[in-house]
Parts: structure tokens; sequence; C-alpha cells
């Protein structure tokens, strides 16, 4: 098995994005597969991109799922409550960015902004709440080296 720091990007790796301040942006094209037969995009894609935009956050924070899986208590995470609203259509072709923050923390809780655009152009916002948890379902509180990594993102108190 590989073991090279998957966090750090490679000419030959996709890009996970950059940040800005606090604020991470995640470039996507829009894809055939990710469209309707109009060629807009299918509304249940936008979770895919909000969930590559939010691993692809903490990836770039050095917070790696793989060795949150590896722990002797192994974590991931669910989100408990998305909301999104639609405000205009991504197309076939279109290059879009995900802008993705993570709002704060409490207990096992993440609270995460999400924003896609095209140019100048907002086309869809998401506001979650994802919990850390254990491969049982049950809530954990992350732990303190990723507090670490993610506290600098985070809203001031």
């Amino acid at each position: 098995m590989d073991k090279t720091d998957k966090t750090e990007p490679t000419p030959n790796q996709p890009t996970m994005g950059y940040f800005e301040g606090r604020k991470h942006y995640y470039p996507i094209r829009v894809f055939y597969e990710d469209t309707d037969f109009t060629g807009v995009v299918f509304y249940a894609n936008y979770l895919r991109f909000f969930e590559r935009a939010r691993s692809s956050f903490f990836r770039l924070a050095g917070v790696s799922h793989a060795e949150l899986l590896e722990r002797d208590v192994p974590l991931g995470f669910a989100i408990r409550k998305i909301e999104l609203e639609y405000k205009r259509p991504a197309r076939i072709d279109d290059a879009l960015l995900i802008m993705t923050s993570y709002e704060r923390y409490k207990g096992a809780r993440l609270w995460v902004s999400q924003e896609v655009w095209r140019g100048d152009q907002l086309l869809t916002t998401a506001y979650s709440e994802a919990a850390c948890i254990d491969m049982n379902g049950r809530p954990r509180r992350p732990t303190p080296k990723m507090i670490e990594k993610l506290q600098p993102y985070f809203l001031p108190d």
C-alpha cells in the first residue's frame, strides 16, 4: 500500500483546491454525467460537489479521512442536516468554484457553509451540520489533533 502523504498535491494528482484566509475554494467542471437530459446539473449532484469540497478542505488542512479510519477507535463523518437553496442552474461544461467554510464546532458537531459560483454568479448555497461518529454511528468528539488543524478556519468566538 502506498503510504505517501496524500495531503501534499503533486502535478499528477487532482487538485484539492486552495485556501484564501479561512475559506476553501474547490474548482469543478460540469460533465455530461452531472446533468439531466436538458444539460442542467441534476439537483442531487450538488450534494456530491459539496462532499468533494468538504473532503478536499479537510485533506488540504491536514486532516486525513484514511488516518481517522486507521485509529484504534475509527472515526468518520455523517451529515445530520443540510439545507440547499438553488438560485441559478449550472450547465454542462460550466467551470464552477465551490467555496467552503467551517464555521464552528461543538461536541461532535461541525457547521459548514458552502456556495457554488460560476464566475461572479452565485448558483447554490448550502448550510450543513456534520457529526463526527464512530463506526457504530455514535457521536464522538473530533480528536484534539483534528481540532488543532481546523481551528484556524473556524469563525472567531
